[in-house]
């Protein structure tokens, strides 16, 4: 069994900041890759930033240089730092991670996610 446990989020005025973390826990061999997506109401989740075991980095678009990824390997933690945040921003905000474990006798990679966390940017 796997679980992903997400913390940080909350209320922040615009051009504020907000630290999110994600810690993956339980049956683990690896994990290839680690990140956060975004959705708000009547529309898709979509990508914000992820990060790959080997410190290869992806980032949306509109995060334009705002938003920093970093993990601890050791720790099986990502972390997603958001600057100069905008209520564009808001959003229930969700870790996703890729997760080898030992099913049966044999290696499965799956992706996992979180709960999700409240991000809302408002003045």
């Amino acid at each position: 069994q796997v679980q992903i446990v997400e913390s940080g989020g909350g209320l922040v005025q615009p051009g504020g900041s907000l630290s999110l973390s994600c810690q993956a826990s339980g049956n683990i061999v690896s994990i290839y890759s680690m990140g956060w997506y975004r959705q708000v109401p009547g529309k898709q989740r979509e990508l914000v930033a992820e990060m790959t075991v080997h410190g290869d980095r992806d980032f949306a678009d509109f995060v334009e240089g705002r938003f920093t990824i970093s993990r601890d390997n050791a720790k099986n933690t990502v972390y997603l730092q958001m600057n100069n945040l905008k209520p564009g921003d808001t959003a229930v905000y969700y870790c996703a991670a890729d997760i080898s474990s030992i099913r049966q006798a044999s290696t499965t990679t799956l992706r996992y996610w979180g709960q999700g966390t409240q991000v809302t940017v408002s003045s």
